[in-house]
């Protein structure tokens, strides 16, 4: 039972667990906001979920021989926790879960999700390491609430504000989560865009990404902006400007949390404003 106990947790801890709850807590606030009832709510999210479980498991895989010549901490495969054969057979699990699960909410959705997927799994598989490293995240965040909203009763059209702000997020989401872990990544020949652009070019970046990703959410749907949505912007800046001045610190992810908060801030106006399709 110790051992059961043990596997299970260094399952979760190699899943990347805070962006898998993240984006699945995403995916669970976009669901109610766009009119889900409780079966499509848990579908879509069960999918999300299990998807987001085969990428950060996959990544882990992917990552091993590189977290063990740097001596990352906190990477059970690395470290030898966890076997080879068992992380495989978990990826593939999880793949196939995510791919039944995705299908039960109708055609459209389900090959906007499965592409999503495609395009994070190219990314573990080594787009990271290339000039292209960020278009994974594009396509992978911007599929994510076309996804959601394809899943709805007669496939509406998903809002182009709403897949747009979704792809600015993930490029945004790239570039923090890159920070703390750029020179490691350099010491073993991972050269994404971040690391191409440097520290200091990649925080700007992340910056103007994640403050237009708001701006599109705030501005994009129809209607007359409540105070909820105008405040939303100077929340936004003074949220993101306190994660990266804070993450100019060695090893800190601050910056990455905070886009993760902003992403938060951004589900609650969904939520609250509905998401109209068309």
């Amino acid at each position: 039972m110790r051992q059961l106990a043990d596997t299970a947790r260094d399952l979760v801890a190699a899943s990347h667990p805070l962006p898998v709850l993240a984006v699945t807590s995403v995916a669970a606030g976009l669901a109610a906001g766009s009119g889900h009832g409780t079966g499509g709510m848990v579908t879509v999210t069960a999918a999300v979920l299990a998807g987001q479980l085969s990428v950060g498991w996959l990544n882990d895989l992917a990552d091993a021989g590189r977290d063990a010549r740097t001596g990352r901490a906190g990477k059970p495969v690395a470290e030898g926790r966890l076997g080879v054969p068992l992380m495989r057979a978990a990826v593939v699990a999880a793949a196939l879960a995510a791919v039944v699960l995705s299908l039960l909410a109708g055609p459209l959705a389900a090959a906007a999700h499965i592409l999503a997927l495609v395009s994070a799994w190219a990314y573990d598989l080594g787009l990271k390491a290339t000039r292209w490293s960020v278009v994974p995240y594009a396509v992978s965040f911007g599929l994510l609430p076309a996804f959601v909203v394809l899943a709805l009763p007669g496939q509406p059209v998903p809002p182009w504000w709403l897949v747009t702000a979704g792809a600015v997020l993930g490029c945004a989401a790239h570039f923090v989560n890159a920070l703390p872990d750029l020179a490691d990544d350099a010491a073993v020949g991972v050269r994404g865009l971040p690391h191409r652009l440097g520290a200091a070019r990649s925080r700007a970046a992340a910056a103007v990404l994640v403050l237009a990703a708001t701006g599109l959410l705030v501005l994009g749907p129809p209607g007359a902006l409540s105070d909820v949505r105008l405040l939303a912007l100077p929340a936004a800046v003074l949220t993101v400007g306190t994660g990266l001045l804070l993450g100019r610190r060695p090893g800190s992810r601050a910056a990455f949390h905070a886009v993760l908060l902003v992403a938060v801030m951004n589900v609650a106006l969904l939520v609250s404003a509905g998401v109209p399709a068309g």
